[in-house]
C-alpha cells in the first residue's frame, strides 16, 4: 500500500485548499481513510476520517469548514479546507485504518497503518 498526498501550500486566513491522497492497489474502496495534521511541537491530531461506505467524521476544531470525501475510481481521497485559520498550520498526511478495525475510524495515530509522506499547509494571518 502506497499513500501520496499532495495540495499543500502557502494561503491567507480564510482562504481554501484542497488537499488529494492517492492511494495505490485494487482495493482502495474497502478502505476506512482518515487525515491528521502535526503542527510544529504538538502531537499528530485527528482531522478527519471516511470510510468505504463514505460515513464522515470530523474533529470538532475543524467540523463545518473542512469536507472529507473520496473517488474511489480514481484511487483518491481529498480534504477540502475552507476558512483556513492560522492555527490550522500544519503538516497533513493520509493514512489508512488498520484493516479490520471497529470502529472504521480512531482519534489515536496507532489506529493506522499506512500513511502517506505529508503535505505542509501554511495559513498566514
Amino acid at each position: 500500500v502506497q499513500l501520496q498526498a499532495s495540495g499543500g501550500g502557502l494561503v491567507q486566513a480564510g482562504g481554501s485548499l484542497r488537499l488529494s491522497c492517492a492511494g495505490s492497489g485494487r482495493t482502495f474502496s474497502t478502505y476506512h481513510m482518515a487525515w491528521f495534521r502535526q503542527a510544529p511541537g504538538k502531537e499528530r491530531e485527528f482531522v478527519a476520517a471516511i470510510n468505504w461506505s463514505g460515513t464522515t467524521y470530523y474533529a470538532d476544531s475543524v467540523k463545518g469548514r473542512f469536507t472529507i470525501f473520496r473517488e474511489n475510481a480514481k484511487n483518491t481521497m481529498y480534504l477540502q479546507m475552507n476558512s483556513l485559520k492560522p492555527e490550522d498550520t500544519a503538516v497533513y498526511y493520509c493514512a489508512r485504518r488498520v484493516p479490520g478495525s471497529f470502529p472504521s475510524y480512531s482519534l489515536a495515530a496507532d489506529g493506522y497503518d499506512y500513511w502517506g509522506q505529508g503535505t505542509q499547509v501554511t495559513v498566514s494571518s
